[in-house]
Parts: structure tokens; C-alpha cells; sequence
């Protein structure tokens, strides 16, 4: 089981967080196998989307997580 893990929410007040989009509560889980895995991925995830408009950010909060072996 990988036990290394990402969990991602949306920030309070966003406009996704609404009840008829992802709502309130949403969350979503990456696991990894270790945990230089975790910080290259999370290094990778707080970067600014090539696809997004100059000045956009990707509005997401992102927390180091990790599963009792």
C-alpha cells in the first residue's frame, strides 16, 4: 500500500466550492510509493499551470498526508 500521500482541497471561499459544482466538502488523494516521490510530485503541483492565462493560479490547498503502515 503506498503509504505517502497529497491531499488536496479547495480553498475557503472558492467559486468551485459551490454546492452545484464540487462543493463544500470536496477533497481528492495521490499516494506515493516514498516519500521523495511525494515531495517531487508536491514541488510539481504548486506550480503554475503552462495553460493557464499569465496571472492565473491554480486555487487549491495542498497538504503532506501519511497512511499508519
Amino acid at each position: 500500500m503506498k503509504r505517502y500521500g497529497i491531499r488536496i482541497r479547495l480553498p475557503e471561499g472558492s467559486t468551485m466550492a459551490m454546492p452545484h459544482l464540487l462543493g463544500p466538502d470536496w477533497e481528492s488523494y495521490r499516494w506515493y510509493d516514498s516519500e521523495p516521490a511525494r515531495e517531487k510530485a508536491l514541488v510539481d503541483m504548486q506550480r503554475d499551470l503552462p495553460n493557464y492565462r499569465k496571472g492565473d493560479h491554480v486555487a487549491q490547498v495542498l497538504e503532506r498526508v501519511e497512511r499508519d503502515a
